[in-house]
């Protein structure tokens, strides 16, 4: 069993709080158990990971990915030719 900080674990906590209330639509862990990837409704994921840093002690990290927003919310710029 791995033993992971306290501080990675506050890490992971504050990145997943932006997506508490959202549906889970599906789950993968990958087949060797390091790394769990959650796919949710709204078309955001989650990927869990556990990986080594150089000194061999176990770090677990966190990537949320959101889903884009509505594409009329973009600025447009135009440029003109001076």
């Amino acid at each position: 069993m791995a033993s992971i900080s306290l501080h990675d674990l506050r890490l992971v906590s504050d990145s997943l709080r932006a997506l508490r209330g959202a549906t889970i639509g599906g789950a993968v862990m990958r087949g060797d158990l390091r790394q769990l990837r959650l796919e949710f409704t709204d078309g955001s994921l989650a990927v869990l990971r556990i990986d080594a840093d150089a000194e061999g002690r176990s770090r677990l990290e966190v990537d949320v990915i959101r889903a884009p927003g509505d594409a009329s919310s973009q600025l447009e710029v135009r440029f003109e030719n001076a």
